[in-house]
Parts: C-alpha cells; structure tokens; sequence
C-alpha cells in the first residue's frame, strides 16, 4: 500500500497555554511557552504501524522535516521524500503541496497529523478523487470524523480497513471559539476507512442539567478542595450555580468559595493546583463522541490529570447518545490508567456506571 503522510507541525500548539486553536497564534503559543504537539503524535502513529506492519509492506512517502519525514525516519520507515516546506514556518499551502504530489504519485491513501483546519486542507485538497483520507488528531478541536481516536488507533485503520465511506470534515472560526462562540460549519465530504477506530462528529447534548449542576454546586462549596471545571455547557452550568461566569470554553479554578483562576493555561492551572489528592477536575463528555480529555480541554495535561481526582459529569441526554467514553491525553500511559469502569454524575445523586476505552 502507498501511504502519502503529511503533518501540520503546528497543530494543537495553542492548547496547553489556554489559547484555544493555533490559527494565527503560533508566536503567542511559543511566546506562552507552548511546545509542538503534532510531531510526537506523527511519531507514536508510525511506531505503531511499524509494530504491526508484519511482512506486508507499507511504501511511505511524505514530506520534508517536521512534516512527516523527521517521524517517519524516528519510527524507523525510510521514506519516499518527495518534497519540503517552502520556509522555517511551515503553512497550509505546504500541506495542500505535500498531498497534491501524493495525488500525483497515485497514493492509496492520504494520512495527516493536524486538526480541523488540516483535515479541511487534505480534503479540499483531495475532492473529486477516489482517494480516501485518514486523519490522526493533534489539534485542539477536533470536530470532524475522519479522525481515529488515537494515533495507535490510526495505524490499526491503516493497516485493516477494506472499504470506505463519506465522512463529515467540520471545523469553527477560531477567534469565534475564544469568545465562547461554537458554529462548526461543514467543510467538507469526504472518503474515509470504514472502521470502529473512528470518532464520530461532534453532536450537541440535550437534556435538562439543571438538578445535576445544583447538586455538584452543593458539594463543590461543602469541600475544601481546589476543583478545575473544565470546559463545555454542562460544567457551565456548574459555574452559573456557584455564582459566577466562567469561561465557556476553558477551564477555571475555584477554591474556598472564591474563583483562583479564569479560562487557565497549563502553567496556571499547575500553579493553583493544591497537595496530592486535594484536587478534583470536573469535566463532560463530548456529545456524540465521547471524549473525556484529549479534546477541546488539552489544559488538563497528563502533569494536572494525574494530580486530580476525576469527576466527570453528564446529563442523562448526552450519555444516550454515547456508548463508551474516551480518552486521548498525549500519555499511553495515563490513557491506560484512566481506561475502564467509571461512575458518570448524572444528576443530585444519581450516577450511571460507563467505560473508558
């Protein structure tokens, strides 16, 4: 099989420093402390398919530097280089070059690491062809359904599927995003691997979080322990019980009754985090895809989840829609120990048992 793999090696950076998306950010991001995400996510979905490709053969073309022959070369592939980014700051122009050769060089499928905003390149890029593309998450968004759920989950499709199908490509206005504002807008149809690997597009949850958000409100001000509430309506509803306006789509702190910390960067929140086992984040599903962190709250690090209890909370509604929950946090490692049976607050008092997978 021949596999054109291309990576945006700028997505995703904005997410730890509270910046909510890369798009026109990349200064602000590095300036914030931010480090490239992308490229180590490239590498593990490589080394996987290295692991697994047996004695079937993968011929791996791709493009130069950090977008996608550093990782390939790390994982042990010797790549077809078939070009390289026209600068030091690499642009989507590269990435619709890099995918308009694999098209030239008649590629069985076209795999990039990125976001929405690369996913809505590779399949412009791509349309009126029967090429399928395949996407491996490292933005903070993560909208649309041609993504696998992990970069290991990636190499699986690569190597199993045997039929496509026509998926969703979405993606959002990023300055609107910081201001709170969710209008994803569709991009983009385009021919997928059919495979269980694979998230679904982002859905908006129903259901009434009134009774839920009053009773995590009630708990919240009885402790004395330092809570992260994260992004999302639900959690929202939260911070609107405990009185005050939390930043819709980032993570605030609250301790003792008063709020520590609004719409907190990585840095911010690992500052205002208490001692070892004093700390709960507060987090909700996606709806429709089932994500718990990994997506759209990349704040809450692998360094902050493992110093947090985990609640997770989520209106009857959403769960319905959902059959497992998910995790993706850049750590194999805290993505195993987080994996299993877990309970769902779904109400006051009442918790509904779902598991991580």
């Amino acid at each position: 099989m021949r596999v054109g793999f291309v990576v945006n090696p700028i997505a995703g950076m904005g997410g730890r420093v509270g910046l909510k998306g890369t798009d026109d950010k990349v200064e602000e991001a590095r300036e914030l402390g931010a480090e490239p995400r992308a490229p180590d996510r490239a590498r593990r979905a490589l080394e996987a398919l290295a692991e697994q490709n047996g004695e079937n053969g993968i011929e791996l073309l791709t493009w130069g530097g950090a977008m996608g022959a550093d990782a390939a070369t790390a994982a042990g592939f010797e790549p077809a280089v078939l070009g390289s980014p026209d600068g030091d700051e690499t642009t989507a122009a590269d990435t619709v070059r890099a995918v308009e050769r694999f098209l030239d060089a008649d590629v069985d499928l076209v795999v990039f690491v990125g976001g929405d905003g690369t996913a809505a390149d590779v399949a412009e890029t791509v349309e009126g062809t029967d090429t399928p593309i395949l996407g491996v998450p490292a933005g903070v968004k993560v909208y649309s359904s041609v993504f696998a759920v992990s970069p290991e989950d990636a190499a699986h499709v690569l190597r199993t599927f045997e039929r496509t199908e026509r998926r969703e490509v979405m993606d959002i206005d990023e300055d609107e995003y910081r201001e709170g504002e969710v209008n994803p807008e569709l991009r983009a149809v385009a021919k997928v691997p059919v495979a269980e690997e694979l998230q679904s597009s982002k859905q908006l949850g129903g259901g009434s979080v009134e009774a839920l958000a009053a009773g995590v409100a009630d708990d919240i001000r009885d402790s004395d322990k330092t809570f992260l509430l994260g992004p999302g309506s639900t959690v929202g509803a939260i911070k609107e019980e405990l009185g005050f306006e939390g930043s819709p789509l980032g993570v605030d702190v609250w301790r003792d009754g008063d709020v520590i910390a609004r719409d907190a960067n990585e840095s911010e929140l690992l500052d205002a985090l208490g001692t070892e086992g004093e700390n709960v984040v507060v987090v909700s599903p996606i709806g429709g895809q089932g994500f718990v962190f990994g997506r759209g709250n990349p704040q809450l690090s692998p360094a902050v989840i493992r110093q947090c209890d985990v609640e997770i909370v989520a209106s009857r509604a959403k769960l319905d829609t959902i059959g497992e929950l998910r995790v993706d946090t850049d750590d194999p490692d805290l993505d195993e120990d987080l994996r299993g049976w877990t309970k769902v607050r779904i109400g006051r008092v009442e918790r509904r048992m779902m598991r991580i997978v």
